[in-house]
């Protein structure tokens, strides 16, 4: 029985926040929309934009930019919203990502991802899965389920939002 190369390779959807390219698994990856407002949530952490209405589901939708402490998202033409399943703990965590520009689906051979850098204090660098060097500079592979925090998931759970802790 031969071994398919799926452990050698893995596919990732790049994009980009200001001139960074990150990148995120591609099977976290439900759908790519165009950008639109968020119903607002009071009471939200400053990078919860709201709910947005995917398929009739209530999506939390955040401003990744603000999450990692770049200036708020001003959308353009393209701006779009990752639609995320992410497993965390026992569940899965359906979120919208909004992104400056969402660029491809493409592979990293596994022996390309390089260890996330320690970068000091500066950088919270423990939601960094991996990077990857191109041509043009690196991409930075994010650990979603790591750079959501406990209470990130709490507040970020629709059956939760408007109500107090």
């Amino acid at each position: 029985m031969t071994m398919a190369t799926p452990a050698l390779e893995a596919q990732f959807v790049t994009f980009s926040l200001g001139e960074e390219v990150f990148a995120v698994p591609v099977e976290v990856v439900r759908e790519i929309l165009d950008y639109a407002e968020a119903f607002k949530i009071p009471n939200g952490p400053d990078y919860l934009l709201g709910l947005r209405d995917v398929r009739g589901q209530g999506v939390p939708t955040i401003d990744l930019r603000l999450k990692l402490g770049l200036s708020k998202t001003v959308p353009t033409p393209h701006t779009r919203v990752l639609v995320l399943d992410i497993p965390i703990e026992a569940k899965i965590l359906t979120l919208g990502l909004v992104a400056d520009r969402v660029f491809e689906v493409t592979p990293f051979r596994r022996d390309q991802i390089e260890a996330a850098p320690d970068i000091g204090v500066r950088w919270r660098s423990d939601y960094i899965a991996g990077v990857v060097r191109r041509e043009n500079g690196f991409v930075v592979i994010v650990d979603l389920a790591r750079l959501l925090s406990r209470e990130d998931t709490v507040a970020l759970d629709p059956h939760r939002a408007g109500h107090a802790a």
